[in-house]
């Protein structure tokens, strides 16, 4: 008897090995799907791949750092069984940290600001995370994260043997992404990337994307993706509404990044590139990638043809569904109604800036 069953055929059947077992959740982070976008960018003669993070288990690229921070910390005795673990985050990091200090017999304590998306607060308390929120920015600055920092600082000197990643300073965060991250990238793709495009925020990602490529000798050129009113490499700091991109000061890691570029986009860049990675690729991304997605759109008229491109896809889109996903919002706080916002999305021009 014939089965019902149809067989994918042969592109659509997964490359590679499958992990049909693992020890522990710990040990699914990384090894995320490449995936070939050929509607996204079809006017233009490139070839564009993009690393989808959102299929790390708490849903971003943040897994991996947050993993290999706590290990790290493990085995040099700073942290343990009953350790409480403080940390900043916008969001995706105190997930994965949450995740990563339950399984660990951690206690972790998140200090985030008013912009964090409320799932991701939601998230981080049901895996028994206490969550402090910042509502206001620091005095002198006018910044949020200065703020976060500050309220770190403080509850660091008030708790007993805690331990503090440091994710903005900490090189198991871009050691991560280079023995990670982009390796998977360059052994999926056998080296061959003219192009890698990636959005910053700690420079975590970035910095270990550089890190490997000039390691193994690559010509690949690195496109730091950053909002307009970041600060980083040489930014001017001013308002951001979206979390997770950019950053109001500059890093101990953005500081020691080479990469070759700087395209700076909006909020409204960030949107529009979500909307038509749904649109084009039924991809449901988060706001650094869909600015990463415009940046390309603004470069690919100047690559040649054959290009070869690879973008970095931090996350998800469900914590962005009250903002990037929201055209109320999107109108209120950005001042881009419907219409107009679904023109652009449908436009081939992108409104992306060199900087």
């Amino acid at each position: 008897m014939r089965s019902s069953v149809t067989p994918f055929p042969p592109e659509h059947r997964r490359q590679g090995s499958v992990r049909a077992s693992v020890d522990g959740i710990l040990a699914t982070v990384g090894q995320t799907p490449l995936v070939r976008l050929r509607r996204q960018y079809a006017e233009h003669d490139i070839d564009v791949w993009a690393k989808l993070e959102s299929f790390n288990p708490t849903g971003s690229a943040k897994d991996r750092p947050a993993v290999r921070m706590l290990q790290d910390a493990i085995a040099l005795g700073e942290a343990g069984p009953g350790t409480t673990v403080i940390e900043s985050s916008s969001g995706n990091l105190g997930v994965a940290l949450a995740r990563a200090c339950r399984f660990h017999g951690m206690r972790f304590i998140c200090v985030v600001d008013s912009r964090a998306p409320s799932i991701s607060v939601e998230t981080m308390r049901a895996l028994g995370a206490s969550v402090h929120v910042v509502t206001e920015p620091d005095p002198a600055t006018g910044d949020l994260l200065v703020a976060r920092l500050a309220l770190v600082a403080q509850l660091l000197e008030r708790t007993p043997g805690a331990f503090w990643p440091d994710q903005y300073a900490n090189p198991e965060n871009p050691g991560a992404h280079a023995v990670g991250t982009m390796r998977e990238i360059d052994e999926a793709l056998d080296g061959a990337i003219d192009v890698v495009l990636v959005a910053t925020s700690t420079a975590g990602t970035i910095a270990g994307c550089c890190d490997f490529l000039r390691a193994n000798g690559r010509s690949t050129r690195v496109i730091a993706v950053d909002a307009v009113g970041s600060a980083l490499f040489g930014g001017t700091r001013g308002p951001r509404k979206l979390p997770g991109f950019g950053a109001g000061i500059e890093t101990p890691l953005s500081r020691s990044v080479r990469h070759d570029h700087v395209v700076r986009v909006t909020d409204l860049d960030c949107v529009v590139g979500c909307r038509r990675l749904v649109e084009r690729e039924a991809i449901f991304a988060g706001a650094s990638a869909g600015g990463v997605a415009v940046a390309l759109a603004g470069l690919a008229p100047t690559l040649a043809p054959g290009t070869r491109c690879a973008i970095i896809l931090h996350d998800g889109g469900t914590g962005y569904l009250r903002t990037v996903y929201d055209d109320a919002w999107v109108e209120a706080e950005l001042g881009c109604g419907a219409d107009e916002l679904a023109a652009r999305v449908n436009s081939l021009q992108s409104p992306a800036s060199d900087a």
